[in-house]
């Protein structure tokens, strides 16, 4: 079993950005690559996806509200999985989820469903 431990969350201004990272232990993403994603929670929404890699690390998606304004990115080398999120909505406020599916699967994780561990969440707070 992985575990998962979001940071880089805070509070910003419409039109700022933020680099959510999230480090992971208990399996190394050298020996046990895993495909891995962000999830994202609105208060009164359910848990939706935001952009996903795959286990080799080539292959990136993103959903529609976010695309052009966030990049995801993995740090095999450093265990670590990131989000570069660039001109920052009232919109995007929400708590962020880091994400592990399993080792080397072809799994694109795009739903809950799929997703075999979850970090803790960080909240990501935008004014307008």
């Amino acid at each position: 079993q992985v575990q998962l431990v979001e940071a880089g969350g805070g509070l910003v201004q419409a039109g700022e950005s933020l680099r959510l990272s999230c480090l992971a232990s208990g399996r190394t993403f050298k020996t046990s690559p895993m495909p891995m994603a962000w999830f994202r929670e609105a208060p009164g929404k359910e848990r939706e996806f935001v952009a996903a890699i795959s286990w080799t690390g080539v292959d990136t998606y993103y959903s529609d509200s976010i695309k052009g304004r966030f990049t995801i990115s993995r740090d095999d080398a450093k265990n670590t999985l990131f989000l570069q999120m660039d001109n920052l909505k009232p919109e995007d406020t929400a708590v962020y989820y880091c994400a592990a599916g399993p080792a080397r699967s072809i799994v694109i994780l795009t739903t809950p469903a799929q997703v075999r561990s979850w970090g803790q969440g960080t909240q990501v707070t935008v004014s307008s």
